[in-house]
């Protein structure tokens, strides 16, 4: 069967877009919120610092529990949960709570919402065919680009109507999703827990963990930095989106290509894409290196996030998956995190270093075990 004629994928797909879309919508939701309620703008900031520390610490203990209750039972209880978190917050704010009620509340989203990716993720591997894994895989990063970029114009568009009104649409969206979660059910729905299925060794992991994490941390000195990125170059500031057309643009047809050929493809050769292009991007060599580098790291982005998956369901038995794919996705928020750190502290051409080095570090440890880590045959086979 084609991808593009599955019906159940395409429900998946619906269904995990409109799971990402309150993550994408909540920076500037929560800005908007709490300019409106408070005055203050600074407090979303710490609103949103407090969400995602939430998020992070969830991931884990939530994806294990889906695990044990299979994520086709446990994703629509979750994202009602979740909805129903973000419903209270948006409550407490509109009866003028004070900040630091604010501030806990905006834990009960966070804490719920941290494991939906991972849950998702899981949910894929029993929707469709392993033959059919890459490109779906690569399909999906190409759309996850538009909810990126969606769900902040969406807040835009919906502020217009009231402060709150964004937090309410983000709340629908987690409903929409529990609706669209494919009922397909696996055997662990169905009460088989995995046990006979071998341990997860952090061993076998660490290699694709390593390439989430580099994934995190070169991408946010691009995303983070495109206004003194086309500063030190004597641009003015409305040249900054430019730099994000192109991240996007070169990850979008980088992730197209991918979907095309339908392979694994050796994750060493995005990796070594990333090197390349963050010692261009380090190099300062003007708009041609600035533009060569951040489509180079656009183009292998989204096929090294394909073909890390891939790869990370190949050695991760499928009663930890759920927990192990939120890790996946925790590690590259904290790679993301790191690098925004290292914008926010460092002279701007040592922030791609960092990627640069993780990315080498991960590549030599794919080639280390190339046969085990790409390409081996699964062991929930």
């Amino acid at each position: 069967m084609s991808l593009f004629t599955h019906r159940a994928y395409w429900r998946w797909s619906a269904g995990v877009q409109f799971a990402r879309l309150p993550s994408t919508m909540a920076p500037l939701a929560f800005t908007l919120l709490t300019t409106a309620t408070t005055g203050s703008y600074r407090l979303g900031g710490v609103l949103m610092s407090v969400f995602v520390a939430a998020e992070m610490a969830g991931a884990v203990p939530v994806g294990r529990l889906l695990d044990r209750i299979g994520p086709a039972r446990g994703l629509p209880a979750l994202l009602v949960l979740t909805a129903a978190g973000y419903v209270v917050l948006t409550a407490v704010a509109a009866a003028g709570a004070s900040a630091s009620l604010l501030l806990t509340v905006a834990v009960l989203p966070g804490i719920t919402g941290g494991a939906l990716s991972g849950g998702f993720r899981t949910l894929l591997a029993d929707t469709i065919d392993d033959e059919l894994l890459p490109r779906a895989v690569s399909v999906d990063a190409m759309l996850l680009d538009g909810v990126l970029v969606g769900g902040p114009a969406l807040v835009a568009l919906l502020g217009l109507a009231g402060g709150l009104v964004p937090l309410g649409a983000m709340a629908a969206a987690c409903v929409a999703s529990a609706l669209l979660v494919p009922r397909r059910t696996s055997s662990l729905d169905q009460g088989e827990t995995g046990r006979d299925d071998p341990p997860v060794r952090l061993i076998d992991c660490l290699p694709w963990l390593c390439c989430t994490f580099t994934i995190g941390l070169l991408t946010s000195a691009i995303e983070v930095a495109p206004l003194p990125l086309v500063q030190r170059l004597g641009a003015p500031a409305a040249a900054a989106p430019v730099v994000i057309a192109v991240l996007t643009g070169a990850s979008i047809a980088g992730s197209a290509l991918y979907a095309w050929r339908g392979k694994t493809g050796d994750p060493r050769l995005f990796l070594g894409g990333f090197v390349v292009g963050g010692l261009v991007l380090a190099a300062d060599l003007g708009w041609p290196g600035l533009v060569a580098s951040v489509a180079l790291i656009g183009a292998c982005g989204g096929p090294l996030v394909a073909a890390t998956s891939v790869n990370l369901q190949r050695v991760l038995p499928k009663n930890r998956r759920s927990a192990g794919f939120s890790l996946s996705f925790t590690v590259q928020a904290a790679g993301f995190g790191l690098g925004s750190l290292a914008v926010g502290v460092l002279p701007l051409w040592v922030t791609p270093l960092f990627g640069v080095f993780a990315a080498a570090i991960a590549g030599g440890m794919l080639v280390r075990k190339p046969a085990r880590a790409i390409g081996a045959a699964s062991v929930t086979s």
